[in-house]
């Protein structure tokens, strides 16, 4: 049987100062990946050829994450534009059922989530075999068995590397963040809600790259792409 987040209140209680404070420092913690080290998704598939030339050997997907107020979108966009590929936002993938819930701060089921996901992983994987040499999309991916659905996408076609871009920030930061914005259906209550089922990447996700989205956005854009290129030079040396 499936299991079901339920929201988190973020009110607390008065009556106690230590319960304040710990509330406090806990929402400046950093959900830094644990001990997360860099490493590519290997393939060693026949490279094809279009039009006589050689294609490129490795399809590249950048699927940036992290939970609402981190920037996904516009590290996404910045990625997008400078690397020439494809941009998927994920959120319009979502379905006006998804949508209306998190509207009105109820936080999704992993039931709500899986055909979102399904749906982000093919669309993906149609870009590259429309003959993209690569993607970057959007996909908060909060959870461990949410990002193995996506990983999936390297067994259908072997020549596609997955990369995880975790952008990660004190949920303090965050609720600023999302504060600040107008017009977006993510509210800051949903913020907590987030952070209260975030299951940071681990050491074994060797296909996550981390990104601090604390300080000026200028930075981090420029921090993701070098990490980015960096990456693209090690798969190509591989």
């Amino acid at each position: 049987m499936l299991s079901y987040d339920k929201p988190v209140s973020v009110t607390t209680s008065p009556s106690s100062a230590a319960s304040m404070a710990a509330t406090l420092s806990t929402m400046s913690t950093n959900p830094k990946p644990i001990k997360t080290t860099v490493g590519p998704v290997t393939s060693n598939n026949t490279i094809a050829k279009t039009d006589g030339q050689p294609a490129p050997r490795h399809h590249h997907i950048w699927l940036v994450t992290g939970p609402a107020g981190s920037g996904k979108s516009t590290v996404a966009k910045h990625l997008s534009k400078s690397l020439d590929l494809p941009y998927i936002e994920g959120d319009e993938y979502h379905p006006q059922a998804n949508i209306d819930k998190m509207a009105n701060g109820i936080p999704l089921t992993d039931a709500d989530r899986w055909d979102w996901l399904t749906a982000l992983r093919e669309e993906s994987l149609q870009q590259l075999a429309s003959g993209a040499e690569g993607v970057v999309l959007t996909c908060s991916a909060l959870k461990r068995k949410y990002r193995d659905v996506i990983r999936v996408a390297p067994y259908y076609s072997h020549d596609v590397v997955l990369h995880f871009i975790y952008l990660h920030a004190p949920e303090n930061v965050l609720l600023e963040r999302v504060g600040l914005r107008q017009g977006h259906y993510m509210g800051a209550n949903m913020v907590h809600s987030q952070f209260s089922i975030l299951e940071p990447p681990t050491a074994e996700e060797t296909d996550v790259i981390g990104v601090d989205v604390s300080g000026p956005m200028e930075e981090i854009m420029r921090e993701a792409l070098d990490k980015v290129l960096k990456k693209i030079d090690e798969v190509a040396a591989s």
